[in-house]
């Protein structure tokens, strides 16, 4: 069987089993591509199960691309949360104002136009031009290059630039007339359900007959893909920094600044710190912790919050792409002895006191949320 005939092969059993075994999914119902470019960006890095339930609460509350724009960002975030990757909800938000104000709110179906606007790349731009309009563009994501790897045995490295632009010219080719939306998604199902990662399914695959890495026997061997450097470890400490008298069962939160990651989301103070966590104990002690402590209340006297820690909370950690916190949390109330009697502390304008009621009003990063809760539920 030659290249072209191995091409057909594929489009044509690829294309069958799709329409036979897709799976029904919420976005799947409509061809309207502000809710399957909603769905796309949501899809990117996170879980289809998991993405479910954000989808739905997010349409509920922006169902048009009016409603999305005009939102305040704070609402967008607080409805995010949890998805991760909060650069993704604030450019999704931007480009859909650019849709608003440029385009009458009419999401564009043209290359051209799409790609232009904020945060839209090659894979969101293929994936609503051809689900929602059938227009023949690729949408290549990891899924894609992992199926087109092994199926046209690509031993290039899909971390190249050269490589995706290869691939999505292939994938291009690969479009039946008249199928672009169901073949795209037939391409992304395949990846995440049969051609997976790590063992995959190849005797329910469509296109196993003339899969040329199953036969060179080299399927889990695809794709080539440099491994990405680690995220750099950071230890930090955070404050729970409890109130008193009025503030009473509510806990000290910041604002974290306008630029750079988890941008204008809510936090516990926290800082980075000199401390191998490691040498710790499960249950360490405030003295096992000093050093840590101590750093951290000099970064907090910085912004004219000086603390008194009481005792150790718990230890939790997150990863983001680049950088992996380990994170020690200590129970602390504001410094009495700096205050008149009487008197409340004179907080920066970055901070708030928040009590379990409250947090629906701010949008955390996940590991913040965990921390919270945890705290909440300890005080029932």
């Amino acid at each position: 069987m030659d290249t072209e005939q191995k091409k057909t092969y594929f489009s044509t059993e690829l294309l069958a089993w799709y329409r036979k075994h897709r799976r029904d999914l919420p976005w799947r119902r409509s061809r309207n591509p502000y809710y399957i470019w909603i769905s796309e960006v949501m899809l990117q890095q996170t879980r289809v199960d998991t993405v479910i339930p954000y989808f739905h609460r997010f349409i509920e509350r922006f169902p048009t691309v009016e409603s999305l724009a005009e939102a305040p960002e704070e609402d967008v975030l607080k409805l995010w949360e949890g998805l991760g990757y909060y650069s993704r909800a604030r450019n999704l938000q931007g480009a859909v104002r650019e849709v608003h104000e440029r385009y009458g709110g009419i999401v564009p179906n043209t290359k051209e136009e799409i790609s232009s606007l904020k945060g839209v790349g090659p894979y969101t731009s293929g994936a609503v031009l051809s689900i929602a309009y059938n227009i023949p563009e690729p949408a290549v994501d990891g899924n894609v290059m992992r199926v087109l790897s092994r199926y046209f045995l690509i031993e290039e490295d899909i971390m190249k630039g050269s490589t995706r632009v290869w691939m999505e010219k292939l994938a291009k080719e690969l479009i039946p007339d008249g199928a672009a939306g169901d073949f795209n998604q037939g391409l992304m199902e395949l990846g995440a359900l049969v051609c997976t990662p790590r063992s995959p399914h190849c005797l329910t695959c469509p296109v196993m007959a003339h899969c040329a890495a199953r036969e060179a026997g080299m399927e889990e061997a695809l794709p080539v893909k440099k491994k990405a450097k680690p995220p750099r470890p950071e230890h930090r400490m955070a404050a729970l920094i409890e109130g008193t008298g009025a503030q009473a069962g509510r806990v000290l939160i910041r604002q974290r600044p306008q630029e750079g990651l988890l941008a204008r989301m809510w936090e516990l103070p926290h800082a980075e710190v000199p401390f191998a966590y490691a040498a710790a104990s499960a249950e360490p002690t405030l003295v096992e912790l000093q050093p840590s402590v101590s750093a951290l209340a000099d970064r907090l006297a910085e912004e004219t919050v000086a603390i008194e820690p009481e005792r150790w909370f718990m230890k939790t950690e997150h990863t983001f792409s680049h950088i992996h916190w380990e994170m020690q949390v200590v129970v602390c109330r504001l410094a009495s002895s700096l205050l008149p009697s009487g008197s409340e502390f004179p907080l920066p304008s970055h901070y708030q006191w928040l009590d379990r009621e409250s947090m629906g009003q701010y949008a955390f990063p996940n590991v913040f949320l965990r921390i919270l809760n945890r705290y909440f539920d300890s005080l029932d």
